[in-house]
């Protein structure tokens, strides 16, 4: 992608109602724009993010065994009186066509439930797992944190059924490291960690995810020996590590990315959705909820990854893995070396952004490429070809170094 041709630029000024580092720098790098409290569009710079993001958390929910469904967003009410949430606060109500009760959904246990319910009626149907990535929205008091508490957001929830408690137990432990894998693939896996929290009204205990970050707004006691952590709402009750047993737990700060539930029973007696095992008798349906928010975690990762000079983005979610900036470039024979070098990371399948703008300063481009923070700078100048070729630099290393035209291809694959 040219960058003369990209939709979407930096912005040097601040918006003012950026309440946190990720709304600040996605926005002031041409990711998002806000458009009403708590709901932003993504600019294509965002959409690829976000894009890599959704896709790494496919790619792992397939591999254990999840298939991938899309339910509406907009689903009836009466679904919701059924399990008596109706009266959530955080729920849109609209009216439809014959003054039809309406709910826009900020989860999907109502409407994953009852669907499930056409298609399993026997042992032999269970267990299955069924996922997908998809918008919801939550009537928040007060959206705040850029992607981190926006009234739509984008999720990823992964339902399971199960014929009982210990099949359940199974999958749940599968799931789990399903989420290890993904979080070290975005980049954040030694920052985050597996947290025990309240399981509400399903279980003693639900796991949280949450990446140690000093800007996150829950706190969490860490053990550093297990890598465990207690969320705070249920320090009272587990005063020591869960595995350890240690009690002289660190107190940090951290953003939930992912939640997990053992739903067990709850929804399925609700609706009931029984199977019959093999002797021909009824048993009701075990359930499991497992959600992880891509959008979320795309504005964790900024909170986490970032310097004074803008994002430093981990490089397998990155916009593109390589930012050229071309200088000079009114001289003739410097610009032809830079569109034939970008139109050789093309073809070589490497993604790149190429600065090919004629009218900014070098310093400019220098300040744009550490605010987008893609991984890997090129710079071809009329200064580098007298030093022996290109510049190349790491996002998050402070130096640069010039290697020969003929090893770019080589130093950067």
């Amino acid at each position: 992608m040219r960058y003369s041709q990209l939709f979407g630029k930096t912005s040097k000024s601040i918006p003012s109602d950026a309440d946190s580092v990720n709304a600040r720098l996605l926005t002031q790098g041409g990711f998002i724009q806000k458009e009403i409290s708590g709901v932003y569009n993504y600019l294509p710079l965002g959409l690829r993010v976000l894009t890599k993001i959704q896709n790494i958390i496919r790619e792992e929910m397939d591999k254990i065994g999840g298939q991938e469904i899309l339910m509406p967003a907009l689903t009836q009410e009466e679904s919701w009186v059924t399990t008596g949430r109706h009266t959530m606060d955080v729920l849109f109500h609209l009216k439809g066509q014959g003054n039809t009760s309406l709910v826009l959904n900020p989860t999907h246990e109502e409407v994953v439930t009852p669907l499930a319910q056409k298609y399993i009626f026997s042992y032999r149907d269970l267990p299955f797992s069924v996922y997908q990535i998809q918008n919801k929205f939550r009537n928040e008091a007060r959206a705040k944190s850029g992607l981190l508490r926006g009234r739509e957001f984008n999720m990823k929830d992964l339902y399971s059924f199960h014929t009982d408690e210990n099949d359940l137990n199974q999958y749940y432990e599968i799931v789990k490291q399903a989420y290890f894998e993904i979080y070290k693939r975005l980049g954040i896996g030694d920052i985050t960690v597996l947290t025990f929290a309240s399981g509400g009204s399903f279980s003693q205990y639900s796991h949280e995810f949450q990446t140690l970050c000093e800007s996150g707004e829950d706190t969490i006691y860490l053990c550093e020996k297990c890598q465990l952590a207690i969320n705070k709402e249920i320090i009272d009750i587990q005063k020591t590590c869960p595995k350890c047993g240690n009690d002289n737990l660190k107190t940090v700060k951290a953003i939930e990315v992912g939640n997990i539930f053992k739903l067990r029973t709850k929804y399925s007696k609700s609706f009931n959705f029984y199977y019959s095992d093999k002797n021909g008798q009824e048993k009701i349906v075990e359930m499991g909820c497992y959600g992880l928010g891509p959008s979320r975690t795309m504005g964790a990762i900024v909170e986490s990854c970032h310097d004074n000079k803008g994002i430093i983005w981990p490089a397998n979610i990155a916009p593109y893995q390589i930012h050229l900036i071309g200088l000079d470039l009114h001289d003739e024979k410097i610009k032809l070396q830079s569109v034939d070098i970008y139109q050789k990371l093309i073809e070589k399948n490497i993604e790149v952004l190429y600065d090919d703008r004629l009218d900014v300063t070098a310093g400019i481009k220098f300040a744009d490429a550490d605010l987008i923070g893609i991984p890997t700078r090129l710079v071809l100048s009329k200064r580098s070809l007298e030093n022996g070729g290109i510049e190349i630099k790491k996002r998050n290393e402070e130096k640069s170094e010039i290697i020969s035209l003929d090893f770019v291809f080589e130093k950067i694959v």
